[in-house]
Parts: C-alpha cells; sequence; structure tokens
C-alpha cells in the first residue's frame, strides 16, 4: 500500500464542544466540518490546524467503538488515518501482507469520503484508518 500522505489524526473526546473550544483557544484550530456519522456511533468534528487536520471524536454511546475506547483508556488518541487512491485496492494489500482487517469493504466516512479500519494489533497498537475520496 503506498499512502499519499496522513489525512488526519483522529482523538477520541468525552466533550466535542469542549474539546473543539480548547483546540480553537489553544491551536488556532479552524472547524473545517462537523457531522454525525450514526454507523460509527460518532459525532466528529475535523479540525484545520495549518495545513494538517485533527479529526475529535465523541461517541454517540457507551456501546460503540468510540464509547467503548473512552470507557477502557480514556481520551485521547485513538487513530491515524492514512490517505490512499482507492480503499478497496489498499484493503487488498494489506490482507495480502498479513494485517487483520476491521472493514473488508469501505464504507461512508466523515466528509463522504471512503473509509476502512485496520485492527490496531496489525499495526503495533494503533487503530489506522484507510481513506480515499472514492
Amino acid at each position: 500500500m503506498e499512502p499519499r500522505a496522513i489525512h488526519h489524526l483522529g482523538v477520541a473526546v468525552d466533550n466535542l464542544d469542549e474539546a473543539l473550544a480548547t483546540y480553537e483557544r489553544l491551536f488556532g484550530a479552524e472547524l473545517e466540518q462537523r457531522e454525525t456519522v450514526p454507523d460509527q456511533g460518532v459525532e466528529a468534528a475535523a479540525l484545520r490546524i495549518g495545513d494538517d487536520r485533527v479529526e475529535l471524536l465523541a461517541s454517540l454511546g457507551e456501546e460503540t467503538p468510540v464509547g467503548k475506547f473512552l470507557a477502557k483508556r480514556g481520551p485521547g488518541m485513538h487513530h491515524v488515518a492514512y490517505e490512499v487512491a482507492d480503499v478497496g485496492a489498499a484493503l487488498k494489500e494489506l490482507s495480502a501482507e498479513g494485517a487483520e482487517l476491521i472493514d473488508e469493504q469501505p464504507r461512508r466516512g466523515l466528509f463522504g469520503l471512503e473509509v476502512a479500519f485496520v485492527h490496531p494489533d496489525a499495526v503495533h497498537g494503533v487503530l489506522a484508518e484507510i481513506v480515499s475520496d472514492g
């Protein structure tokens, strides 16, 4: 797999409004988009910080992936998202290399991007998200 870039860093937060205010105040972050993604169980806010992006994730419930993450680990770094030309092709390559996939097929994420996740055990403890604009 040949990533184009790191698309964003995902951070799990307890309170999205408080986290937004903190990132804006401390780092001059600008809100790029805020959206609820029901199938992922999150309300997400994408922030631009210079040329880069941080995605803040608040859980929609305790039994969602981010809800479980927050219960187990508390707020903090959740994932690193890698931008690729084709998520489906990247998943095939990762699978062929023996990576444990969470998603076998791409799904819709924030911004309408195609996304898929690679299990943290495959990437030394860090959840990886693969993204493309489809």
